[in-house]
């Protein structure tokens, strides 16, 4: 049966659409709360909520998510929305034991005399002594300064002049003072978290990184399992997010057909009574990654709530031929830095500004 729904996929990917039906499972699903443990002893979601973009619903819906039952809540000093979700944590009524929140350290704020003030900064918008996890956002250093994008005359970005490594030690010492539980990366190389591996003694207890059905990068995840580093997807439903499309370095394969408009997922959804959104949702989850989709319309929130369910093994077999090595994230060259130089989906890289 996958062997005719993933032709019919092949051929929908670029072209005309088509998709087989499954009579609907008459299983009885069993909604999860999955959580797993990181190399640090703590417990992470399975199933987080993403607040990229959107800064004037953030505080509405971070309070929404999580008195529905989100407990995972992903943020960044770039989004510019970390007043609003501190806001949305309060306004809840969770307490806030209950909850794991994750920031991440902008490439501005590398060097590191920067790294403790940019993390107070975070926890003073926030309205948090802690975050339960902090993140170095990319391995590229921006100049320090309050200039989140430093360019020359010419438009480049301007290069910091420490490294990563630098910045990830003093991040380590921030452990020591309860501001930060953990710490990890996102969007880094295997041979970048290789070089943390090797001058530091702290691994990474997160690598977060562009995963969904079109870009599995199933040897880079299971070497990153292997490592004990816990994956968590950004993008877990990769090219719906109009971002990717609008972006000054939007790559052509950014406008192939959407994943979640993918035959198989819909009819992978059909078997078991859920959408596409939640199977990808359910993939990631039953591959052993957390997943941070966004949204801030209720019925999504709920829908999102309801996708850690199991997955057979035959349609996580299904999915698996969806990987196309479609990286959408990539502004290697806007950051001056090869991103991802070792990993799949590098080719097709275009130049243009972030913002």
């Amino acid at each position: 049966m996958c062997s005719l729904a993933a032709s019919a996929a092949r051929t929908s990917m670029f072209g005309r659409s088509f998709f087989l039906f499954r009579k609907p499972s008459t299983r009885t699903l069993t909604t999860r709360a999955t959580s797993y443990t990181l190399n640090t002893g703590a417990k992470i979601p399975a199933l987080g909520f993403g607040t990229f973009q959107d800064p004037d619903s953030q505080e509405e819906t971070v309070s929404q998510a999580l008195q529905k039952g989100m407990r995972l809540i992903d943020t960044a000093r770039v989004y510019n929305v970390e007043e609003q979700v501190g806001r949305g944590i309060k306004k809840s009524g969770v307490p806030r034991e209950h909850i794991f929140v994750s920031t991440k350290l902008w490439c501005n704020d590398y060097h590191p005399d920067d790294v403790e003030r940019a993390l107070d900064d975070s926890l003073r918008d926030l309205d948090t002594p802690y975050v339960d996890l902090l993140l170095m956002h990319y391995p590229c250093t921006f100049k320090r300064g309050p200039d989140r994008f430093p360019r020359n005359a010419e438009g480049r970005i301007i290069p910091g002049e420490t490294t990563y490594v630098d910045t990830w030690k003093a991040m380590e010492k921030l452990t020591n003072t309860g501001k930060a539980k953990a710490i990890g990366v996102s969007n880094f190389s295997q041979g970048e978290i290789e070089t943390l591996l090797r001058e530091s003694s702290t691994v990474p207890a997160v690598h977060q990184m562009e995963t969904h059905p079109y870009l599995q990068q199933k040897k880079f995840n299971k070497w990153l399992l292997e490592k004990q580093i816990h994956v968590v997807q950004f993008s877990p439903l990769g090219n719906m997010n109009d971002f990717y499309r609008q972006t000054g370095w939007s790559k052509k394969i950014a406008h192939m057909m959407r994943v979640i408009d993918q035959p198989i997922l819909k009819e992978i959804g059909q078997k078991y009574g859920k959408s596409p959104v939640q199977v990808v949702l359910a993939w990631g989850i039953n591959s052993g990654r957390s997943v941070i989709p966004k949204s801030v319309v209720d019925w999504q929130i709920e829908e999102n709530l309801e996708a850690d369910f199991k997955l057979q093994p035959e349609d996580m077999a299904c999915i698996a031929t969806l990987d196309a090595k479609a990286r959408f994230n990539d502004p290697s060259l806007d950051y001056e830095w090869r991103l991802y130089s070792d990993l799949e989906g590098i080719d097709g890289t275009m130049r243009g500004e972030t913002h």
